[in-house]
């Protein structure tokens, strides 16, 4: 019902622009179609389709509010030097800012390959120059800013609910104040690289946080599907995380690879291969895939903190920032749930 909130202020301000004489009537209907109303609620319903398209509009509204956050320091600290902005980025940034020699700037030039004579384009290469070297020390100024400020960011990504069964990969407790669920290729190289953070993740927080693991092989991944069945067949012999971690970290995929990564974990190689030919966890991967695609989901890895959206090279940072609005979140929920209620005054 958000969005319809929006669409609304929209509309109003748009009409306060035009100098109209009263702001558009808001309703719950969003399109009426041959007399019969389309509700908020119902697009609402269908969110998965456009789960993509807002977390593209949350990615350009978080670099907005950085930006905004970066701003506010410059001022803050500017106000406190009792100096104007452009003073303080003169004395911290500018004045650090010096000049290639001559060498350096010819070393550019070959680098170029330009056709023009080096004359023709030095005061070009020059003012790149000092614009690199500026963005530089500007960024590494803000760095020292940020490091010293108290900030909270209270923007979250899209939301939505993702449907977890009893057949799902979990590491925890079904009750920890935040999950952490992962749509993730093996084959994938942002998963490779991520799966280390997410294990991180999860030493540092213990009990509170719940992993989630589902797959999502991708089509051109020809290793991914087979990888996804064998870490399944493990969990049948109730080493899934072992081998799921175990394959991350040596990325060797190929069925034969699999096979000799069961046998390094002492499973039963009998009924470990008998599983992994046979294709008995194909389907549940199926499953798993099926559901990623109905919820509009386009690339891996996919992570949702407590429905949260976030996708393709998510950091350590990001992942640990959402954890830790979450654990607040929660926090502030627990104890407003333990208040007792405002006793009634007498009649």
């Amino acid at each position: 019902m958000k969005y319809l909130g929006i669409v609304c202020a929209i509309l109003f301000a748009g009409s306060m622009a035009a100098q109209q004489s009263a702001a558009p009537a808001c309703s719950d209907t969003v399109a009426i179609v041959n007399g019969e109303n389309l509700s908020a609620a119902e697009l609402e319903q269908t969110q998965s389709k456009l789960l993509q398209a807002r977390y593209t509009f949350y990615q350009a509204e978080r670099k907005a509010l950085d930006d905004l956050v970066d701003e506010k320091l410059l001022e803050m600290e500017a106000r406190h030097r009792n100096i104007t902005k452009e003073e303080l980025l003169k004395q911290e940034v500018d004045s650090k800012v010096t000049d290639p020699t001559e060498d350096q700037l010819e070393v550019y030039y070959e680098g170029t390959g330009s056709e023009q004579p080096f004359a023709a384009v030095r005061q070009k290469i020059l003012e790149s120059i000092r614009d690199l070297r500026t963005t530089k020390y500007r960024e590494a100024y803000l760095q020292t800013l940020r490091a010293q400020a108290d900030i909270k960011i209270t923007l979250a990504p899209p939301q939505t609910e993702v449907a977890l069964t009893k057949d799902d990969a979990m590491q925890g407790s079904a009750q920890a104040p935040v999950k952490l669920i992962e749509f993730a290729d093996y084959e994938c190289p942002y998963c490779q690289k991520v799966a280390a953070d997410v294990k991180r993740l999860k030493a540092e927080y213990g009990d509170r946080l719940t992993l989630v693991y589902k797959d999502f092989p991708l089509p051109m991944h020809p290793h991914a599907q087979k990888a996804a069945e064998a870490a399944r067949c493990a969990g049948v012999q109730g080493r899934y995380w072992d081998f799921h971690d175990q394959i991350f970290t040596d990325k060797q995929l190929d069925v034969v690879q699999l096979k000799d990564a069961a046998k390094r974990l002492n499973l039963d190689s009998t009924a470990f291969d008998r599983c992994l030919d046979s294709g008995e966890q194909a389907a549940a991967v199926g499953k798993d895939r099926s559901q990623g695609i109905a919820m509009g989901l386009t690339g891996t890895p996919s992570f949702f903190v407590n429905g949260h959206f976030f996708s393709g090279a998510v950091d350590y940072y990001t992942l640990k920032a959402s954890i830790e609005q979450q654990l607040a979140n929660s926090t502030v929920a627990s104890r407003s749930e333990s208040q007792p209620a405002a006793a009634s005054s007498p009649r």
